[in-house]
């Protein structure tokens, strides 16, 4: 096997790797956030707090497998990535809004 055989599987090797952190873990990271920033949205919109957030627990098992999904579609673990951290800015911004007002 030459070198450049080597280099190619090994970036390979690292891509997969790299791609299942992402699901598993960016997955499992945005998921939670969006399963506290869509409660605090549909509270601060007139929702009680525990129909909104049992219907957003429910609904999170969806998009975490729809993100699983999306990582394994993407064209390279780095759009993987990049999308991950994206999606997450807003659901931050809602949740560094939302949640001091929720707290009191």
């Amino acid at each position: 096997m030459s070198a450049q055989e080597h280099v190619k599987n090994a970036r390979h090797r690292w891509s997969a790797a790299s791609r299942v952190l992402a699901a598993v873990v960016g997955g499992y990271a945005l998921t939670s956030l969006l399963t506290l920033a869509v409660p605090l949205l549909f509270s601060a919109a007139g929702l009680s707090q525990a129909q909104a957030l049992h219907a957003t627990t429910m609904a999170g098992f969806l998009v975490y497998a729809g993100i699983v999904i999306m990582v394994f579609h993407a064209r390279s673990a780095t759009q993987a990535w990049t999308w991950l951290a994206v999606a997450a800015v807003p659901a931050g911004i809602v949740i560094a809004l939302l949640l001091p007002e929720a707290v009191q």
